[in-house]
């Protein structure tokens, strides 16, 4: 009887475990397919992978997340659904958004915020966003290959040691970007090699924990612009998970 109970009793502490994770995800998949989500935001879904994206991150209901150089908003909104009411997205834009289409890209960003409701925008850089060492998580999509083809081995360091310096001790930095390969002119591809990206992570002070082919497209060659349409926006994209050191 004793036996039975104590089977019952471990039965009851499962599915009460299992509960808040199962809610958590429930909630983020009505967050993706929700009927105020843009419905160009939706159809980048099959190419991005946002649900096993988030998984491979690790990013979780109730955490802080910055969105570095959100751009249109996609992953900001994922994020969003990932975190869910009790966490928080920075959607960081940076100043430039501000001067775009006439200032309507800002205004959209801060008509997205307003919706979701747990997000926050800022037009900051990201090393001026005020946050030291509080976020769980960060994430950039398709932007290191900007900063490093136009800013340099320099801006594109110091880029990374902003995000470093945001994120706590512990926290994780996911890194998306345009497979580029070494002889092609990956400036004008907007193209970056994976090689320069981890030399970038390590030298700001991350450790690469792993990396995914989730977003892999055999089929490009690497020698078109991420823009040419027969790749359908479907480039070679590498993606990586860093890790600020827990003693970092």
């Amino acid at each position: 009887m004793k036996h039975q109970i104590r089977i019952a009793l471990l039965l009851c502490l499962g599915i009460l475990w299992l509960a808040p994770a199962q809610a958590a995800d429930s909630g983020f998949q009505a967050a993706l397919a929700s009927p105020d989500r843009p419905a160009e935001d939706k159809a980048r879904d099959a190419a991005r992978k946002p649900a096993e994206t988030v998984e491979f991150l690790g990013i979780e209901s109730g955490m802080t997340v910055v969105d570095v150089l959100a751009g249109g908003g996609w992953f900001t909104e994922v994020l969003s659904g990932a975190v869910g009411p009790k966490g928080k997205v920075i959607s960081q834009a940076g100043p430039r958004m501000l001067q775009m289409q006439g200032g309507a890209a800002a205004e959209a960003a801060r008509k997205r915020a307003a919706r979701l409701g747990n997000v926050e925008v800022s037009f900051e850089n990201v090393d001026a966003l005020g946050i030291n060492a509080t976020a769980d998580a960060a994430v950039t999509a398709m932007n290191l290959h900007d900063v490093f083809n136009f800013g340099g081995e320099e801006a594109a360091l110091n880029f990374m040691k902003g995000v470093f310096a945001a994120l706590r001790p512990g926290g994780v930095f996911g890194v998306i970007d345009h497979v580029g390969i070494a002889g092609q002119n990956n400036n004008d591809l907007h193209r970056i090699e994976p090689a320069i990206a981890k030399r970038l992570l390590e030298a700001a002070g991350f450790t690469i924990e792993a990396e995914s082919d989730l977003l892999a497209n055999p089929e490009d060659n690497h020698t078109l612009g991420i823009r040419d349409a027969s790749l359908e926006r479907r480039s070679d994209q590498f993606l990586f998970r860093a890790r600020k050191p827990a003693g970092g």
